[in-house]
Parts: C-alpha cells; structure tokens; sequence
C-alpha cells in the first residue's frame, strides 16, 4: 500500500499493518509488544518472542528487513509507547477505521481490516514463498497446526483460481506440435 500523506496518523497505521503483515501478531499482540519481546537470538538475529494474548501459546517470530525498519522508523516518534510498550496503538476499532480510511484513498476497493495482515503473512509471505507450515504454525502461535492449516487451504483456493485465470488467459495462443 503506497500512499502519500500528510497524515501521520495514516502513515503509522499503514506501517503497523505492515508490520503485522510481514511478523503475522494480531492487532491485540502489536499493541501489547514489549520491548524485552524483541530478542536476539542466534546468529544475532532480532527475533519476536511472546506469548499470544488470546491463547496464551508461545509465538518465536524472527524479524524479516521491514519489520526492522518500521521498529527504527517509530523508535524515538510520537508513535513510540510507553511503559515498556514499543508502539502508541489506538483502539483495535480505530485502527481497522484508519486502515479503511486509507484504503479509500489509496483506491482499494477491498474491506481491510488488522486480521487481513496476518492472513498475508501466512499466505502470501510464508506458505507461497516455501515457509513449511510447521514452521509457520510455531511463528503464528497456533494450538494445533489444523489451525494454520486453514491457511493452507486458502493458498490452494488461490493457486487453483489464478491458475483458471492464467488458462482463460492463455487459451489459443499456444499449441501442441505434432
């Protein structure tokens, strides 16, 4: 989402939804997000480490480049929180409200919301890019991987109807040589 604005309330909303979508914590975990949660870990990597609010299970999340980059952009700002907190968060509504707002002008005719982030982060950024789902299913701190495997059928739905767009697409312009 690329958006140029005066808003920096817009600007910050768009980082956390990135930063969701690149790390796949809930809206209620991002705004719980201690600094003692980032840690770092072997090879001196900066990792997640948490336990998810909703099903207390624990969730290890190594951080990718833009995470990184959002966590300095926001260090020393307006948006930096308190009380060992790493970001200032509104409400969880008023997060999803900025996000449509932004979407809006961004010419998004989706309905997005916070829980989209982590769906990405499931699908687009780990099971379509070779992330096993064992793997993802610690990270997203799922009870059972039957829980992340939901995400899984979602990735086959997807391949399955960009590949019937790809067949219409195609059809005619190549064949067989005999």
């Amino acid at each position: 989402m690329q958006v140029n604005t005066k808003h920096d309330t817009w600007n910050f909303t768009r980082d956390m939804f990135i930063f969701c979508a690149f790390t796949g914590i809930t809206c209620i975990d991002l705004r719980n997000l201690k600094h003692s949660n980032i840690q770092r870990q072997e090879e001196d990597s900066l990792w997640i480490v948490l336990n998810r609010q909703k099903t207390g299970t624990a969730s290890y999340i190594p951080l990718l480049d833009i995470p990184i980059q959002i966590l300095n952009r926001y260090r020393d700002s307006e948006f930096a929180g308190e009380d060992g907190r790493v970001f200032k968060l509104q409400t969880h509504v008023n997060m999803n409200w900025q996000l449509k707002r932004l979407a809006k002008a961004t010419g998004i005719d989706k309905r997005l919301t916070f829980h989209m982030s982590r769906f990405t982060f499931a699908t687009t950024v780990c099971l379509t890019q070779g992330v096993p789902i064992e793997t993802l299913s610690q990270m997203m701190g799922h009870l059972s991987i039957k829980t992340t495997q939901i995400y899984a059928e979602v990735t086959r739905t997807k391949i399955n109807e960009d590949m019937t767009n790809l067949a219409q697409r195609i059809e005619g312009k190549y064949e067989l040589t005999r």
